[in-house]
C-alpha cells in the first residue's frame, strides 16, 4: 500500500492548448469563493465516506486546467480543509501546476505561505516558435523568468516539456534537453507529443496538416531522452518522468504503486478504498453542472463503483511497470493473490523486455519501448 493522497482539480485555463485533452474550460470571468465551497463540500464528504479509519494524508496536488490562476487564499483554504479532515504525514507533499504566463512574485509567495512546497511549471518547449506552434501563451523568455522566480520561491520544483515535435530533429532535442539540465532543477516530465482523440491537433492530423514521427524516429526521440537526462543526473524513475534519487514526485508514486487517492473538482477520478473494498471515482466533467451537483448532494460524483479485486490487479500491474523499478511479485500476491503466469515472464526475461531478480519484474529499456506489449502478456 502506498498511501493516500488527494488530487484537487481547477479547470479553468485561459486558453485551451490545441494538444491538450484535460477536461479545461476557458471562462470569461471565475467565481472562485463558489468553486471553493464546493471544492470544501466534496473534500468533507471524501472523508465521510472513509468514517473513522481515515488514512494518513501524504500528498495532495493542485492540478488542471490552469491551479495558477487560483488565489493564494484560496489554495490556502483547501490546505487548511485537508489538514482538518485528516491527519498529514510529517512530511506532507503538497505541489501545485502552474504556467508560466501566469506566474508572478506575490501569487507564487502566497502559494508557498499557505503550504505548496513543490512547483510544477509547463514550459513545454525552449524555442518561441514551437510554444506558439503547442498554443501556449508564454514566450521562453517569460518561461525561464517563471523558472527563476519558482526556484527561488519552492524548495522543490519541476517542470515539464515535449518532445518529437513536428519537424524535430533527434539532435536539436538533444540541445534543448540539455539545456533544460542545465537550470538545475530535481525533476523533469518530459511528454512525447501524442495525437489525443477531439483535439484540434488530431483534426489537422487527419487532413494530413499535422505530421509528428513514425514508430522508429519516435524511439530515437525516447532513447535519446533517456541517454541525455540520466547523464545529466536525472534517470528515468518512469516513462516520462526522471529525477534525481530521492526527489521523485511522491504524489505520482501513489498513482503508480496503485496507492488511494481522492479526486476531487470537475472531472477528477479517484481511487478510493472503503470498507476492504477498492472504488472508483468519477466527477461531472462540466464544472457549472459539477458545481450544481456538488451544491445539492454533496459531491459531484457521476460514478462510484466497484472495482473487482482481478481488475484492481490488472489496474495495479500496469501502473507498476510504468515505474523503473516495476512490480514487487511478493507484495503483489499477497495483496491480490494472483500472480503473472511463470511462462510468460519466462518468455519475456527471454526476449530481453523484462528483468526478473529478487522477485522483482522490471522492464529493460527495449521492455519500455514495448510496454504496452509487455503488459499484456503479464495481463492475467
Amino acid at each position: 500500500m502506498s498511501g493516500f493522497g488527494l488530487y484537487v482539480h481547477w479547470p479553468f485555463c485561459t486558453a485551451k492548448c490545441p494538444y491538450c485533452d484535460f477536461n479545461s474550460h476557458v471562462r470569461s470571468s471565475i467565481d472562485e469563493d463558489g468553486w471553493l465551497e464546493a471544492v470544501l463540500r466534496e473534500l468533507a464528504y471524501v472523508a465521510e465516506l472513509q468514517s473513522d479509519d481515515r488514512p494518513i494524508l501524504q500528498t495532495i496536488f493542485f492540478g488542471g486546467g490552469t491551479p495558477s490562476l487560483m488565489s493564494g487564499r484560496a489554495v490556502g483554504r483547501v490546505i487548511d480543509e485537508a489538514a482538518r479532515l485528516w491527519r498529514s504525514a510529517n512530511d506532507l507533499e503538497i505541489t501545485m501546476e502552474a504556467n508560466p504566463a501566469s506566474a508572478d512574485a506575490a501569487r507564487f509567495a502566497d502559494y508557498a505561505k499557505a503550504g505548496v512546497g513543490r512547483l510544477s511549471l509547463g514550459v513545454q518547449a525552449l524555442n518561441d516558435a514551437d510554444l506558439k506552434f503547442l498554443g501556449r501563451l508564454h514566450n521562453v523568455g517569460e518561461a525561464k523568468a517563471a523558472l527563476a522566480l519558482a526556484q527561488r520561491t519552492f524548495p522543490r520544483v519541476s517542470f515539464d516539456l515535449i518532445y518529437a515535435r513536428p519537424n524535430q530533429s533527434v539532435t536539436a532535442w538533444r540541445e534543448e534537453l540539455a539545456e533544460a539540465l542545465s537550470f538545475g532543477t530535481e525533476h523533469l516530465s518530459l511528454y512525447q507529443l501524442t495525437i489525443e482523440p477531439g483535439t484540434p491537433f488530431a483534426a489537422l492530423h487527419r487532413q494530413g496538416a499535422l505530421r509528428i514521427p513514425e514508430d522508429d524516429l519516435g524511439a530515437a526521440f525516447y532513447e535519446a531522452t533517456q541517454d541525455v537526462a540520466a547523464a545529466g543526473g536525472l534517470p528515468a524513475y518512469e516513462v516520462s518522468n526522471h529525477a534525481r534519487p530521492g526527489c521523485e514526485s511522491r504524489h505520482n508514486l501513489l498513482y503508480w504503486r496503485y496507492g488511494s487517492y481522492a479526486g476531487v473538482g470537475a472531472g477528477a477520478h479517484g481511487r478510493l478504498d472503503l470498507g476492504g473494498k477498492r472504488f472508483a471515482t468519477v466527477c461531472e466533467r462540466l464544472p457549472e453542472r459539477w458545481r450544481e451537483k456538488v451544491m445539492s448532494d454533496g459531491h459531484g460524483f457521476i460514478e462510484m463503483s466497484e472495482i473487482e479485486p482481478r481488475d484492481a490487479a490488472r489496474e495495479h500491474l500496469m501502473m507498476n511497470m510504468r515505474l523503473n523499478e516495476g512490480l514487487d511479485l511478493g507484495a503483489y500476491y499477497a495483496r491480490w493473490g494472483l500472480a503473472p503466469p511463470p511462462q510468460r515472464i519466462a518468455a519475456l526475461v527471454e526476449a530481453r523486455l523484462v528483468r526478473h531478480e529478487h522477485d522483482r519484474l522490471s522492464a529493460t529499456p527495449q521492455g519500455m519501448l514495448l510496454l504496452n506489449r509487455v503488459i499484456a502478456e503479464l495481463t492475467l
